[in-house]
């Protein structure tokens, strides 16, 4: 049988309703869950990792990075055909992404969650986990990054985010589509990822901020970041890349600054680009410098600034790190 190590992080995949509350709170072990899904030992040799009982919005930017750290202890050891990691689904697809950044190896990394909790009937942890399982046991999965895995869908870490707050159907890769999926344990893909990227690092600057622009918006927000020391400033613009005129000049302020600007798109779907000039518009943002994120949303383009910043802090070399235009699938940078 081949060696799967699953990670456990907590989540509401290691929830249950709390009497005195109400509400679910983390409750269970690696041990016990998988004692509660017998079938899982039945499909490989599984060992485990008590990483924590952390709810989603718990986790943190270093957290990430002590989790990347100890995912390569256990890969150095070159025992584990895959590796299933369990994570609350607020911040899964960052942990995801941050991990599909810092860890390269070819063999296939999970991760998966729950969105019901075990006291509830419909608790969906234990299909998750065993479909993730079963990605992990097919050879196809191998060279493909980072897959996250909920619904029996599988998705690249850097494509999915989650699009609803509370149905078992949340993550969704709404730019290019999933990779494929799990049926009935069998896994097919349909495609390759967009784009594979690895860059080694073992610090992050996680002194970022991110600001959303609504109609209206003023340069106040971008101004006060730009005077608290920020390392750097993710801004989520209107439509394919523009702001208000006045959100302009505080953003230019903190261009003026010294200060790393990179700039997505609030929408949930299709990339960024310059291609308007009126007050405001995203050719006067790329010619003051701002850094331009292609696809990428906001919290994923928070968490590839701060690895980057771990690394270096000129500006043209930041921007060469978001702005890789005409990827083709499978398309693999190592930095």
């Amino acid at each position: 049988m081949k060696k799967i190590l699953v990670v456990f992080t907590g989540g509401t995949f290691s929830m249950m309703i709390d009497e005195s509350t109400g509400g679910a709170v983390p409750r269970f072990s690696g041990s016990e869950l998988l004692d509660m899904i017998p079938n899982v030992k039945l499909l490989a040799d599984i060992d485990y990792f008590d990483f924590g009982k952390y709810p989603g919005p718990h986790m943190t930017p270093q957290l990430m990075l002590d989790l990347s750290k100890k995912i390569k202890e256990f890969l150095s050891k070159k025992i584990y055909d895959g590796i299933v990691i369990t994570h609350g689904t607020d911040t899964l697809e960052e942990t995801a992404y941050f991990l599909d950044l810092t860890i390269n190896t070819s063999i296939p990394i999970v991760l998966t969650g729950s969105m019901k909790n075990s006291s509830e009937p419909d608790w969906d942890g234990p299909m998750n986990l065993i479909d993730s399982i079963n990605i992990c046991l097919n050879d196809n999965s191998k060279n493909l990054g980072v897959l996250v895995c909920l619904n029996g869908e599988i998705n690249a870490a850097s494509e999915v985010t989650k699009i609803y707050s509370d149905s078992v159907e949340s993550f969704k890769s709404l730019d290019f589509g999933n990779l494929g999926f799990v049926q009935s344990g069998r896994v097919i893909y349909n495609r390759l990822p967009h784009f594979l990227e690895k860059i080694e690092t073992d610090q992050i600057d996680d002194n970022i901020d991110m600001l959303t622009v609504y109609a209206g918006m003023d340069e106040k927000f971008f101004k006060f970041s730009a005077d608290s020391g920020v390392s750097g400033i993710v801004v989520e613009a209107l439509g394919v890349g523009n702001v208000p005129p006045p959100a302009f000049e505080g953003i230019k302020y903190a261009v003026e600054k010294g200060i790393p600007v990179v700039l997505t798109s609030r929408c949930p779907a299709g990339e960024t680009d310059y291609i308007y000039s009126y007050p405001g518009a995203g050719k006067h943002l790329h010619d003051l410098g701002v850094i331009f994120a292609d696809y990428i949303n906001g919290q994923k383009a928070r968490i590839k600034l701060m690895i980057v910043l771990g690394r270096i802090k000129n500006i043209e070399e930041i921007k060469s790190y978001f702005e890789v235009k005409d990827h083709i699938p499978g398309y693999f940078v190592i930095r």
